[in-house]
């Protein structure tokens, strides 16, 4: 597939576009500015010489992709989609943020009460599908192919059918994605994600992640 990651120049976007990557998927690095996106695929590109990557700015990004992946701070959240809003309709957008406080290992509430990816389909639009995942992995061992990702993925959306895309791209990434019921249940895996900060810095470690029990392997 055709693979868009607005905020693609961060640990967390550029990792999961290496490996998408990897796997033979065509990936766009975007970014605000044109410039700083293609410098991250070109970064990319020279550690994957046979790899389809390139780099643009975030609407160009979203406008040329099958599926969208939000992977920008909290903050940057509803700047970023009103300017792809556009170009999203009719699409799949998948979202990796989670909300932080200060200091980051602190769960931070919202004011709506609702999670960030409830707020990112209000502020695209029914017309586009929004999946939330990939929140509580960790960026540290995205970048090598070697290091086997000992995390599970919880993906949370309205429809299977959706959730299953997902869950392939999951697999091709070299991680397990299990539906996590509707969209409302994204606020437990992005409170998670603070929690999982938490335990880096207490435990002095970088890669704490979750693993689901009582599931036959795939």
């Amino acid at each position: 597939m055709k693979i868009a990651i607005l905020g693609g120049t961060g640990k967390e976007g550029s990792g999961l576009g290496f490996r998408w990557a990897a796997a033979g998927h065509e990936v766009i690095i975007g970014s605000r500015t044109e410039a700083k996106g293609q410098r991250a695929a070109e970064e990319l590109q020279a550690a994957l010489p046979e790899a389809a990557i390139r780099g643009c700015d975030n609407v160009t990004a979203a406008a040329d992709a099958e599926i969208v992946v939000l992977s920008v701070p909290y903050e940057a959240q509803q700047a970023t989609l009103t300017d792809v809003r556009a170009v999203l309709q009719g699409k799949m957008l998948v979202t990796v943020v989670a909300p932080l406080g200060q200091p980051k290992a602190r769960v931070m509430r919202l004011p709506s009460g609702l999670s960030a990816a409830e707020e990112a389909q209000m502020q695209v639009g029914r017309n586009v599908t929004v999946v939330a995942a990939f929140q509580n992995i960790s960026a540290t061992h995205l970048r090598d192919l070697e290091h086997p990702l000992d995390c599970d993925v919880l993906i949370c959306g309205e429809r299977a059918a959706d959730k299953e895309i997902v869950a392939g791209l999951c697999r091709d990434a070299g991680m397990r994605g299990i539906n996590a019921g509707p969209l409302a249940n994204a606020v437990v895996a992005e409170g998670l994600t603070a929690v999982l900060l938490g335990i880096n810095v207490r435990h002095k470690i970088s890669g704490a992640g979750i693993r689901i029990t009582g599931l036959p392997e795939e």
